[in-house]
Protein backbone atom coordinates (compact mmCIF):
# COMPACT_ATOMS: atom_id res chain seq x y z
CA UNK A 1 0.00 0.00 0.00
CA UNK A 2 2.79 2.43 0.95
CA UNK A 3 4.61 1.65 -2.29
CA UNK A 4 1.44 2.30 -4.30
CA UNK A 5 0.94 5.71 -2.62
CA UNK A 6 4.60 6.58 -3.27
CA UNK A 7 4.18 5.74 -6.97
CA UNK A 8 1.00 7.82 -7.25
CA UNK A 9 2.57 10.81 -5.47
CA UNK A 10 5.67 10.53 -7.69
CA UNK A 11 3.54 10.46 -10.85
CA UNK A 12 1.57 13.51 -9.71
CA UNK A 13 4.78 15.36 -8.95
CA UNK A 14 6.15 14.57 -12.41
CA UNK A 15 2.96 15.80 -14.05
CA UNK A 16 3.09 19.04 -12.05
CA UNK A 17 6.71 19.63 -13.08
CA UNK A 18 5.91 19.24 -16.76
CA UNK A 19 4.06 22.58 -16.84
CA UNK A 20 1.01 23.34 -18.94
CA UNK A 21 -0.87 20.52 -20.61
CA UNK A 22 0.19 20.06 -24.26
CA UNK A 23 -3.04 21.57 -25.65
CA UNK A 24 -2.55 24.78 -23.63
CA UNK A 25 1.12 24.97 -24.58
CA UNK A 26 0.19 24.51 -28.27
CA UNK A 27 -2.45 27.26 -28.02
CA UNK A 28 0.05 29.65 -26.44
CA UNK A 29 2.63 28.91 -29.13
CA UNK A 30 0.01 29.53 -31.83
CA UNK A 31 -1.16 32.71 -30.08
CA UNK A 32 2.26 34.38 -29.79
CA UNK A 33 2.75 37.10 -32.39
CA UNK A 34 0.93 40.12 -33.76
CA UNK A 35 -2.61 39.90 -35.10
CA UNK A 36 -4.58 42.36 -37.25
CA UNK A 37 -8.30 42.92 -36.66
CA UNK A 38 -10.48 41.77 -39.57
CA UNK A 39 -13.97 42.05 -38.06
CA UNK A 40 -15.75 43.21 -34.92
CA UNK A 41 -19.37 42.09 -34.51
CA UNK A 42 -21.84 42.58 -31.67
CA UNK A 43 -24.73 40.13 -31.28
CA UNK A 44 -27.64 41.45 -29.23
CA UNK A 45 -28.86 38.62 -27.02
CA UNK A 46 -32.57 39.54 -26.93
CA UNK A 47 -33.03 39.77 -30.70
CA UNK A 48 -30.04 37.88 -32.13
CA UNK A 49 -29.33 40.94 -34.31
CA UNK A 50 -25.70 41.21 -35.40
CA UNK A 51 -24.12 44.60 -36.10
CA UNK A 52 -20.65 46.00 -36.59
CA UNK A 53 -19.27 47.28 -33.31
CA UNK A 54 -17.64 50.28 -34.94
CA UNK A 55 -19.18 52.87 -37.30
CA UNK A 56 -16.48 52.47 -39.94
CA UNK A 57 -13.82 49.89 -40.73
CA UNK A 58 -11.81 49.51 -37.52
CA UNK A 59 -8.04 49.29 -37.54
CA UNK A 60 -6.67 47.17 -34.75
CA UNK A 61 -3.72 45.12 -33.61
CA UNK A 62 -3.17 42.76 -30.72
CA UNK A 63 0.28 41.39 -29.84
CA UNK A 64 0.86 38.39 -27.58
CA UNK A 65 4.37 37.81 -26.26
CA UNK A 66 5.91 34.51 -25.19
CA UNK A 67 6.57 36.29 -21.88
CA UNK A 68 2.84 36.46 -21.10
CA UNK A 69 2.37 40.12 -22.06
CA UNK A 70 -0.35 41.52 -24.33
CA UNK A 71 -0.81 44.91 -26.01
CA UNK A 72 -3.78 45.98 -28.10
CA UNK A 73 -5.13 49.03 -29.85
CA UNK A 74 -8.28 49.40 -31.91
CA UNK A 75 -9.45 52.61 -33.56
CA UNK A 76 -12.55 53.23 -35.62
CA UNK A 77 -12.07 54.73 -39.04
CA UNK A 78 -12.25 57.23 -40.36
CA UNK A 79 -11.47 59.31 -37.28
CA UNK A 80 -11.79 63.06 -37.48
CA UNK A 81 -8.47 64.84 -36.98
CA UNK A 82 -8.58 67.87 -34.69
CA UNK A 83 -8.98 71.16 -36.53
CA UNK A 84 -5.95 72.67 -34.79
CA UNK A 85 -2.69 71.57 -33.22
CA UNK A 86 -4.52 70.79 -29.96
CA UNK A 87 -7.83 68.95 -29.82
CA UNK A 88 -10.81 70.75 -28.34
CA UNK A 89 -12.65 69.01 -25.50
CA UNK A 90 -15.29 67.73 -27.95
CA UNK A 91 -12.65 66.53 -30.43
CA UNK A 92 -10.68 64.78 -27.68
CA UNK A 93 -13.84 63.06 -26.41
CA UNK A 94 -14.74 61.86 -29.92
CA UNK A 95 -11.22 60.47 -30.39
CA UNK A 96 -11.34 58.75 -26.99
CA UNK A 97 -14.74 57.21 -27.69
CA UNK A 98 -13.58 55.78 -31.02
CA UNK A 99 -10.77 53.64 -29.64
CA UNK A 100 -9.73 50.96 -27.19
CA UNK A 101 -6.18 50.30 -26.01
CA UNK A 102 -4.47 48.52 -23.16
CA UNK A 103 -1.35 46.60 -22.17
CA UNK A 104 -0.80 44.02 -19.48
CA UNK A 105 -0.45 40.31 -18.93
CA UNK A 106 -2.43 37.35 -20.19
CA UNK A 107 -3.02 33.75 -19.21
CA UNK A 108 -4.77 30.90 -20.96
CA UNK A 109 -7.21 28.67 -19.09
CA UNK A 110 -8.86 26.02 -21.27
CA UNK A 111 -10.85 27.96 -23.91
CA UNK A 112 -10.47 31.29 -22.12
CA UNK A 113 -7.85 33.96 -22.42
CA UNK A 114 -7.63 36.34 -19.49
CA UNK A 115 -6.18 39.80 -20.10
CA UNK A 116 -5.08 41.77 -17.01
CA UNK A 117 -4.48 45.37 -18.12
CA UNK A 118 -1.74 47.25 -16.27
CA UNK A 119 -2.54 50.38 -18.30
CA UNK A 120 -5.72 51.13 -20.23
CA UNK A 121 -7.48 53.85 -22.20
CA UNK A 122 -10.43 53.10 -19.91
CA UNK A 123 -9.18 53.23 -16.34
CA UNK A 124 -12.03 51.01 -15.13
CA UNK A 125 -10.30 48.09 -16.91
CA UNK A 126 -6.88 48.68 -15.32
CA UNK A 127 -6.09 45.95 -12.78
CA UNK A 128 -9.14 43.83 -13.69
CA UNK A 129 -9.48 40.45 -15.36
CA UNK A 130 -10.92 40.76 -18.86
CA UNK A 131 -12.06 37.19 -19.53
CA UNK A 132 -12.66 36.20 -23.15
CA UNK A 133 -13.52 32.97 -24.90
CA UNK A 134 -11.08 32.19 -27.71
CA UNK A 135 -10.60 29.68 -30.48
CA UNK A 136 -8.63 29.28 -33.66
CA UNK A 137 -10.58 29.03 -36.91
CA UNK A 138 -8.07 28.14 -39.60
CA UNK A 139 -5.66 31.09 -39.71
CA UNK A 140 -7.94 33.30 -37.62
CA UNK A 141 -8.06 33.96 -33.90
CA UNK A 142 -11.62 34.48 -32.66
CA UNK A 143 -12.08 36.25 -29.32
CA UNK A 144 -15.52 36.80 -27.77
CA UNK A 145 -16.72 38.54 -24.63
CA UNK A 146 -19.03 36.95 -22.12
CA UNK A 147 -22.61 38.27 -22.29
CA UNK A 148 -22.47 41.83 -20.98
CA UNK A 149 -23.88 45.29 -21.73
CA UNK A 150 -22.62 46.69 -25.02
CA UNK A 151 -20.55 49.79 -24.09
CA UNK A 152 -22.13 51.76 -26.97
CA UNK A 153 -25.80 50.71 -26.66
CA UNK A 154 -26.12 49.30 -23.14
CA UNK A 155 -27.96 46.24 -24.50
CA UNK A 156 -26.88 42.75 -23.41
CA UNK A 157 -24.67 41.32 -26.12
CA UNK A 158 -21.63 39.26 -27.03
CA UNK A 159 -18.89 41.06 -28.94
CA UNK A 160 -16.76 38.88 -31.21
CA UNK A 161 -13.51 40.01 -32.80
CA UNK A 162 -11.73 38.09 -35.54
CA UNK A 163 -7.98 38.53 -36.06
CA UNK A 164 -5.49 37.35 -38.68
CA UNK A 165 -1.85 36.80 -37.78
CA UNK A 166 0.65 39.13 -39.40
CA UNK A 167 3.38 37.10 -41.05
Amino acid sequence: MTQRITVIVSMLALLALQGAPPALADDKDKLVGTWKLVSAISEELASGQKTNIYKGAPVGFIAYGADGRVMTIIVDSPRQKPAGATATAAEAEALFRSMAAYAGSYTIKENQIIHRPDASWNETWTGTDQVREFKFDGERLIIATSPSPNPFTGKMSVRTLAWEKIK
